[in-house]
């Protein structure tokens, strides 16, 4: 492409102030995933219920596995693996890609679901809270596993209780064989006694660093530790030995005795607890309704959905509503829709891959939108799903995405969507997904290009497309 091309790409790093956003565009662009179709005039007639109106369940198209049956079929493949050591003729080539395949079709299944979706903001939301709750899809187990989580802990739970999501992320599979609490044993246990295993930590520092309290929020190492041991013998069945899969709760592998977290005691039994199950998730429900709890994920909510600044005052008002309705994360994101300082005429954020190729499809709908063109285009442009490769997920930062070589690797990407599209008007687009926002000097830029292709390039690759 020639110098002039990327123009708008390089517009994207400078001034933002001659681009003004109306509340429609604001409501569908900075809150959804981009406006499809006639979303634009909806949002336009009552911009704030429109928002309001998008937080509905969602449900996911295709019935793929559940994590029950990834591991079912991780015991099938370990069995005939043995079973292949002793007989050249037992053939693996049916399971051997099962999990890697489950990944891709779920992984497909909810983009293509937010591409077509009529509550895209529901669907933000649910991405939101998959990328807090990460997982990482490495090795076979957890390839099959990581895609089920959001599927089964966090989409049925999306517009609840924190409270409810957060104890059915920390007792899925997939969340206790990644940070490997599914083989963490009370030292003292009756497991411990027999068996040269012990404590894992990882699960219980990443629920006071990541999942609830935040980091810097006062919690020491203790506190870590004694949650390690208020959730040990949280484990997994093993289909392989066991007559089930899914969540088990080993009590001979869990930590006897009181344990105290944050200053407060939480006994082994009692007359509220029949076991060490319920001290563990007493625990749980306590640190979803913790004042710094409600502080973190408040900022990370307004820090994904309005600004890399959030004000102090949307904070607040986010905050309160949290505490004052037990952590319901449906009253929370009303309270961020309702306040002012949400409303910001200016872009505020610059899209992460993952909302510029779900935007650019639900903007243009092209034919070519297959499960694997889409997840190929998210690798190419560094945010491949459940890939993050730690707990803390990928971050929506703008300082993150917006170097060199992303930027390049974004008109790359829109040069190649471009050619595949010969019918599309770059100005018809234009008017559909940003309205009145498109700034004199993009549309002149995007109506002087020599071919249609180049017109769309230039219009994905301006700062209004970019920005939200």
């Amino acid at each position: 492409m020639s110098e002039n091309t990327m123009l708008p790409a390089v517009m994207s790093n400078v001034d933002m102030t001659s681009i003004v956003m109306n509340k429609a565009n604001v409501a569908v662009n900075r809150f959804g995933y981009g406006a499809s179709g006639n979303e634009l005039e909806l949002a336009a007639l009552e911009p704030r219920e429109w928002v309001k109106s998008q937080l509905t369940s969602i449900s996911f198209h295709n019935k793929l596995p559940h994590s029950d049956d990834i591991f079912l079929e991780q015991a099938r493949y370990q069995k005939l693996k043995k079973q292949q050591k002793q007989s050249k003729s037992v053939d693996l080539k049916p399971i051997k890609n099962h999990a890697r395949m489950a990944l891709k079709d779920m992984s497909a299944d909810t983009l293509m679901e937010a591409i077509n979706s009529s509550n895209s903001v529901s669907w933000r939301l649910l991405d939101f809270f998959s990328n807090h709750f990460s997982v990482t899809s490495n090795g076979r187990l957890m390839q099959g596993l990581a895609g089920t989580l959001e599927r089964e802990a966090i989409a049925p739970n999306l517009l609840g209780n924190f409270e409810s999501m957060l104890m059915a992320v920390e007792q899925h599979p997939a969340m206790l064989v990644y940070l490997n609490n599914d083989k963490s044993i009370g030292p003292n246990s009756l497991i411990a006694k027999k068996r040269n295993r012990g404590l894992n930590e990882n699960l219980a520092r990443e629920i006071l660093e990541l999942h609830t309290l935040g980091v810097n929020s006062g919690y020491t190492q203790k506190d870590v530790v004694e949650l390690a041991l208020g959730i040990s013998g949280w484990s997994v069945n093993n289909p392989s030995k066991e007559s089930s899969a899914g969540f088990i709760f080993r009590s001979n592998g869990h930590e006897p005795g009181d344990r105290t977290l944050l200053g407060k005691r939480y006994l082994q039994k009692g007359a509220f607890l029949a076991s060490g199950l319920d001290q563990g998730q007493q625990m749980l429900r306590d640190l979803a309704m913790q004042p710094a709890t409600a502080k973190h994920l408040c900022y990370k909510l307004a820090h994904h959905f309005v600004s890399e600044n959030p004000s102090p005052l949307l904070l607040a008002k986010m905050e309160a509503t949290w505490l004052n309705n037990q952590g319901n994360i449906k009253q929370v994101m009303h309270s961020l829709f309702d306040a002012d300082e949400a409303w910001m005429e200016t872009p505020q954020k610059f899209k992460t891959p993952r909302e510029f190729v779900i935007s650019t499809h639900r903007a243009l709908k092209p034919k070519e939108a297959d499960a694997k063109t889409l997840l190929n285009s998210l690798i190419s442009l560094g945010q491949e799903p459940f890939n993050a490769g730690s707990p803390a997920g990928f971050s929506d930062a703008e300082k993150d995405w917006l170097g060199g070589s992303a930027l390049m690797a974004r008109i790359d990407w829109s040069t190649q969507v471009s050619a595949n599209l010969k019918k599309a008007n770059a100005e018809k687009v234009m008017q559909i997904t940003l309205g009145e926002s498109v700034s004199d000097l993009t549309y002149q830029i995007v109506m002087r290009a020599e071919s249609r292709q180049q017109a769309l390039t230039l219009l994905l690759m301006s700062p209004e497309f970019q920005r939200r």
